[in-house]
């Protein structure tokens, strides 16, 4: 990433707020997209202060005109657009029948229409020169939905959809543009102090959770390593997706038992706060991490295996060789 511009969308809090960082200490040049002033703020010092160079770009990802606009001010200032990952998202924690049909709405363009025109920009400026590499942020969620989040979790499933589509489309013409998707686990961020909530309660991330220093070193290894078509980011991803794969009825009425009480914290209101129409970190800035930080995993060693597979592999088939030779003497 080193001297390479960076486009990173939800760039003033948590997964890209830590993704900026981490492209920073890396020497990158970093657009920051977000709404938040205090935020957008306070991470153009994080990239500064790891040795990277920052610019705020102030931008309602929804707005595909100006997305557009951002993506030529970069290019003009900081220079050709090397790399464009997705971040951002809004989300209403609720029963599908308790969001109202603007809100619902409102997180499809952001979390799902803000990929769209993110990626159609990225498009436009990398095509002519061949080049370049497309990350978006996805989840686990975009294989297997759960309760009170039925927008963000259609937006992350649409997403995938269209991921897949675009990606077939560059294979046929043998683009030199690279895209790909990081399905990330429950994360400590401060989605779940400023998402728009009608429960009682203070949501939460479905546990295990993880630091959003785990899925930024997941996203920008998947920006340097393009070719695979998705990386799995936690054991609990990977055990969610292949459960969706081989019990998904099974899965449907144990999320209907777990899935509400898993995501609310007894005891504690919700922050009352909501980014879903204004920035909520307009004059605070949260920055990545949200209020779970004792009960959250700062590494994942499903993702080292996933990132090493081949090293694990060969190992794998070293021992089974090794083993064979001592049943063979042992026989003997």
């Amino acid at each position: 990433m080193n001297g390479k511009v960076v486009v990173v969308t939800g760039a003033s809090g948590g997964v890209g707020r830590a993704v900026v960082r981490r492209l920073g200490a890396e020497g990158a040049k970093v657009a920051l997209l977000a709404r938040g002033e205090a935020g957008l703020a306070g991470a153009s010092v994080d990239v500064g202060a790891e040795g990277g160079i920052a610019k705020v770009y102030a931008t309602d990802v929804a707005d595909y005109d100006g997305v557009r606009q951002a993506a030529q001010r970069i290019e003009a200032e900081l220079g050709p657009i090397e790399v464009w990952i997705n971040v951002a998202f809004t989300t209403v924690f609720a029963p599908f029948m308790e969001v109202a049909p603007e809100e619902f709405e409102r997180v499809t363009r952001v979390t799902y229409l803000g990929y769209v025109w993110g990626t159609r920009v990225a498009l436009e400026m990398m095509r002519p020169r061949d080049r370049g590499v497309i990350v978006q942020a996805g989840s686990a969620l975009a294989y297997r939905s759960i309760p009170l989040q039925s927008a963000y979790c259609g937006a992350k499933h649409a997403i995938k959809g269209f991921t897949e589509a675009l990606r077939t489309e560059l294979l046929a013409e043998d683009s030199g543009v690279k895209i790909t998707m990081v399905q990330l686990p429950a994360l400590n961020t401060p989605q779940f102090d400023w998402g728009l909530t009608r429960m009682r309660r203070h949501a939460q991330p479905v546990p295990p959770i993880y630091q959003p220093e785990v899925a930024a070193e997941a996203l920008v290894f998947a920006a340097e390593h393009p070719e695979r078509k998705e990386y799995w980011v936690g054991g609990s991803t990977a055990a969610t997706i292949l459960g969706q794969r081989i019990i998904p009825a099974l899965l449907d009425r144990y999320l209907a038992r777990t899935g509400v009480q898993s995501q609310l914290v007894d005891g504690k209101p919700p922050t009352g706060v909501s980014n879903l129409w204004e920035p909520a970190d307009t004059d605070r800035d949260y920055g990545a991490h949200g209020d779970f930080d004792d009960r959250s995993h700062p590494r994942s060693v499903q993702t080292w295996l996933s990132r090493h597979r081949r090293l694990v592999a060969t190992g794998a088939a070293g021992l089974a060789a090794v083993a064979a030779l001592a049943l063979r003497s042992a026989a003997k």
